[in-house]
């Protein structure tokens, strides 16, 4: 293996990316990362609807972490571009560090005695939202690192890797934190190992080299922001790709209701509820380690509308089931087809994006995608309140396939597009 620096490594093949060693390093701080906050995210929502039985306080959670994610996502673009990353890193896992040491100690039996009842969701939300802070400012930083940390010719199978280890960790994540927090120490024992795990997080990301920036704005923070915009906004395919994840997942995302469906419906508890997050995550990794061989990426734009029509139908059937087993095959689904797109339009990105740009169009990115989930978990809470629970999530899945038939009859042109052919496109568009 290459591990001085970024040489050429001797030949291409499957395992090409892993053959730099800041990927690597990237690689193992995404993981472990990845599978602290998925089993944060898995235990805490169970936790807080067991105290209030609210579907209004499930989607508080989400509200709560999106808020300062969308809105300080430019403003951690633009720092992003300015200034060093590997140190920019070490300060938002500091801040993860505290949010989740705060957590663990107010849900801690020993001394939650002595917190009033009454504060302990609030204290809990008030550190969800700084894990939105923190957020805001690691997505333009990580999205950067990636960029340098291999070739350019090489972002197709980083991206395979990348995504497959997310979801890797997605799937153990959450199975982890149910079988924890059924079996093994309650949501105390989770939070011993997410700080275990932010603690290995921390260290791979030490060693990292460092990323000095690669420019330096002359002109005021808003009009640097501005540039980053209208770049996004004049790409067709990039916008395009932004747009319809945005709102798939805002209409489809069903995460947020798994507590009520695993206490209420199902009747499986916290064991039942991390095999469902599990589920979506495992036929995500699959379907990853598949698309390592057969890209999606020889009709990228066609493939996506696919996928997420495949998504929005799998969704559907989850709303529909009350058998356990066809729900995890549903959530299976789901997971395998949303892979689909996270792959294409993360390449799409990475491959329209100059160097120049990457944390400003990485914020931009964050706003559209990176927070959807959480704003989609505040619409499945709310319409869940208003419409129950069942009816939320088929309406979802409906207004998931309302959207890509729309985006069909829009761009139809693009259809038959290689990615050649498309990149080809966007940058005489720029131009």
């Amino acid at each position: 293996m290459t591990d001085e620096g970024n040489s050429q490594p001797p030949k291409k093949d499957s395992f090409e990316a892993l053959r730099y060693k800041d990927f690597r390093s990237y690689l193992g701080m995404r993981f472990f990362f990845t599978f602290a906050y998925q089993m944060q995210t898995t235990v805490l929502g169970f936790y807080i609807y067991e105290l209030t039985h609210s579907k209004i306080a499930i989607a508080i959670i989400g509200l709560s972490e999106a808020i300062p994610a969308v809105g300080l996502a430019l403003y951690g673009g633009y720092i992003a571009d300015k200034y060093e990353k590997r140190k920019m890193l070490l300060l938002v896992f500091s801040g993860v560090l505290f949010s989740s040491l705060v957590m663990f100690l107010v849900t801690l039996k020993g001394l939650s005695g002595y917190i009033h009842t009454g504060w302990t969701v609030p204290i809990l939300y008030a550190m969800i939202f700084c894990n939105g802070v923190a957020r805001a400012f690691y997505g333009p930083a990580t999205f950067t690192v990636y960029a340098h940390s291999i070739p350019r010719e090489v972002y197709p199978n980083g991206a395979t890797w990348s995504s497959q280890g997310w979801q890797i960790a997605s799937i153990l994540g959450p199975f982890t934190g149910g079988f924890i927090y059924a079996f093994a120490g309650g949501i105390t024992g989770n939070f011993i190992v997410i700080l275990a795990f932010l603690l290995i997080t921390f260290v791979l990301v030490y060693r990292l080299r460092k990323y000095p920036p690669v420019f330096i704005p002359k002109e005021s923070v808003y009009k640097s922001l501005k540039e980053g915009i209208h770049f996004v906004f004049n790409s067709k395919m990039m916008i395009g790709a932004m747009s319809l994840d945005l709102f798939s997942v805002f209409f489809g995302g069903a995460v947020a209701l798994l507590p009520v469906f695993a206490l209420d419906i199902l009747h499986v508890g916290s064991e039942g509820l991390g095999l469902m997050r599990m589920a979506s995550s495992l036929g995500a990794a699959l379907t990853m380690a598949v698309m390592a061989r057969f890209s999606p990426l020889g009709k990228p734009w066609r493939n996506l509308l696919i996928a997420v029509t495949g998504f929005g139908l799998c969704i559907i059937g989850f709303g529909l089931s009350r058998s356990f087993i066809l729900t995890l095959i549903f959530l299976f689904g789901q997971g395998a087809f949303d892979s689909v797109s996270v792959i294409i339009r993360g390449t799409l990105v990475q491959l329209l994006t100059p160097d120049h740009m990457r944390g400003r169009v990485s914020a931009v990115n964050s706003m559209f995608i990176g927070s959807s989930n959480e704003i989609g978990d505040f619409e499945s809470g709310i319409a869940a309140k208003l419409l129950g629970t069942v009816p939320a999530v088929l309406f979802g899945g409906t207004m998931t396939l309302l959207i890509v038939t729309v985006t069909w009859l829009k761009t139809k042109s693009l259809l038959p597009l290689g990615i050649s052919d498309i990149h080809t496109v966007e940058v005489k568009e720029q131009e």
